[in-house]
């Protein structure tokens, strides 16, 4: 159980860099994982942070609440104009773009809300900080992968001790 919940469908990992570049290649170095099915990935967020505190997250599984209200807004409303005509439209459009909206707020499918908003508070300036959530991880492969970026700075993880040194060890 971890301070945030029940992580049940995956583990956590945080890693910082000081390069936009290196930060990008380790995603797609993981994405190469998962290809290679040594790891499921299940979401990815990078958390940029400036040398002003400014904080960028990019998510990479959650739906904007605007997002979703577009996207409730066409299914609704084609439905509505299938089955009532004009009016059936405008209402399909109205419920939909309101139920989308809402379902963003409420469900999170990858990374939760709370451990975005712990690393957007951890993570130093000026670093890119990518967190992915993974899980059937072949924790070897993972290490090694992640010893093609020295200099990084493993941030947290939710994986056990051992993983949890063997990553860190691997990144010095």
């Amino acid at each position: 159980m971890s301070a945030f919940g029940d992580h049940d469908h995956g583990e956590l990992v945080g890693i910082s860099f000081d390069d936009p570049f290196r930060a990008k290649e380790y995603v797609v170095a993981v994405t190469g994982l998962a290809s290679r099915e040594k790891l499921r990935l299940r979401d990815v967020v990078t958390i940029v942070k400036d040398h002003e505190d400014k904080v960028t997250v990019h998510e990479t599984i959650d739906p904007s609440p605007k997002q979703a209200a577009v996207s409730g807004a066409v299914w609704a409303s084609l439905f509505g104009l299938v089955l009532g005509g004009p009016v059936g439209w405008v209402a399909g459009a109205a419920l939909g773009a309101g139920t989308g909206a809402l379902t963003a707020k409420s469900v999170d499918l990858g990374i939760s809300d709370e451990w975005v908003e712990w690393f957007r508070a951890s993570v130093q300036p000026g670093t890119h900080t990518v967190v992915l959530l993974v899980d059937d991880v072949d924790r070897n492969a993972l290490v090694e992968e992640t010893a093609r970026f020295p200099g990084a700075q493993l941030v947290h993880t939710t994986f056990e001790e051992d993983t949890l040194r063997r990553i860190d060890e691997s990144l010095t």
